[in-house]
């Protein structure tokens, strides 16, 4: 059965299928759906699962483990705020409330623009210089309320 996606999406899936005898390698295909279309429309799970061999709901079950696999597009920039212990320690929440002011929007949401979305972690592995945010994967520590208009403005 043909899918209705686009021609690379469809030329993706069939490159990524599993060498014969090999296992399917679900996480590696979802990336690339992701860095080909931006985000991973639900609506390629089926296409996903048959180009694997494996069940729509092995597909979805990847697909809502990994936090950094996107089911909606996000914006041109990524701001990654860090709520791990160390960061919550250090008042993580109140950069978090200077991202959401200067933004206006909340955490997980893009700005209407489709400039930035807002997404929290768990931890980026910088607990040294907490609080972390992270800006299209460049870290920043010991990220201060004040310095939030800095920083976005460096990305506008």
């Amino acid at each position: 059965m043909k899918t209705l996606l686009p021609n690379a999406l469809d030329d993706l899936l069939i490159r990524a299928g599993p060498a014969h005898g090999a296992p399917p390698n679900i996480l590696h295909v979802l990336h690339a759906v992701q860095d080909l279309c931006g985000y991973i429309d639900p609506r390629f799970i089926p296409a996903i699962a048959q180009s694997q061999g494996v069940t729509e709901a092995d597909v979805a079950g990847v697909l809502s483990y990994y936090p950094s696999l996107n089911t909606q597009p996000v914006g041109r920039h990524r701001i990654q705020v860090c709520l791990g212990e160390s960061c919550f320690a250090n008042h993580c929440s109140r950069v978090v409330e200077a991202i959401k002011s200067k933004l206006g929007i909340e955490l997980g949401q893009t700005t209407s623009d489709g400039r930035f979305t807002l997404e929290p972690v768990s931890c980026v592995g910088n607990c040294a210089v907490s609080p972390s945010v992270r800006i299209d994967g460049e870290l920043q520590g010991r990220v201060r309320p004040s310095d939030i208009a800095g920083f976005l403005d460096r990305y506008r």
